[in-house]
């Protein structure tokens, strides 16, 4: 068991402080990146003294609960891929949040991100989803991002429609590989509310093999550039 705490980042970072006269909490108040990836990290302290702090690597540790992170106001970009987060909470202080990776955990709802204003990317990937269930999305939380959000990477989280997610009005990029996506019904409801989109990844969906899917959704769009909609097969001579 690990703990994230200033201590932990005294001992860590301390070769870091590159000022003679500087004390740790001056250094604690100027730095702006920490990299705790991979450090059997599962408790996270108050690290609100990081008050420039803008980007924070989390990622493949055993962090279960996030609400210590709302304090860092000063985020841009935070990286929680691969621990076992199984709520979104306590990230409303987080105004400045411009990306946001969250995929490989336990989520089972993506909500309380109602304030994140200018979130621009969501990665949200697969989720350790109890057999028979879907990933859910929360109204409130698509409406509030309906006019930030560009990227979203929802891939392998048993999801079986897309027309909830037509309210992202600024979507350019959409990741949605090895769903269960099978109506080009659906996909006809979205690409009419996503103007903006230009690539489409829905490699591994039933949906890739209804005849000339891929002529059906070129007439959809209005500018799509990119569809991926097979895997690359590597040829060995």
């Amino acid at each position: 068991m690990v703990r994230l705490t200033v201590d932990l980042i005294a001992r860590t970072n301390n070769h870091l402080r590159n000022r003679k006269d500087e004390t740790f909490t001056q250094y604690l108040k100027r730095v702006t990146h920490l990299n705790f990836s991979n450090k059997h990290i599962d408790c996270l302290d108050d690290l609100s003294v990081c008050r420039n702090l803008t980007v924070l690597y989390l990622y493949d540790n055993d962090i279960r609960e996030i609400r210590s992170l709302g304090f860092l106001t000063t985020l841009t970009h935070l990286y929680l891929q691969n621990n076992c987060i199984s709520c979104i909470e306590s990230l409303s202080g987080l105004k400045r949040l411009e990306k946001l990776y969250l995929g490989g955990n336990y989520l089972t709802v993506i909500e309380g991100l109602e304030h994140l204003e200018e979130l621009r990317e969501l990665h949200i990937e697969n989720q350790k989803i109890p057999p028979g269930e879907k990933l859910l999305f929360d109204p409130r939380t698509l409406h509030s991002l309906s006019k930030s959000l560009s990227v979203l990477n929802i891939s392998n989280n048993n999801l079986d429609e897309l027309k909830g997610l037509a309210d992202l009005e600024n979507i350019t990029q959409l990741v949605a590989v090895d769903n269960h996506l099978t109506d080009i019904k659906d996909l006809e409801i979205v690409l009419g509310k996503w103007p903006r989109l230009w690539r489409m990844d829905l490699t591994g969906n039933p949906i890739c093999h209804t005849p000339k899917y891929r002529d059906k959704v070129i007439v959809l769009s209005k500018a799509l550039g990119t569809l991926i909609h097979f895997y690359h097969k590597k040829v060995f001579y």
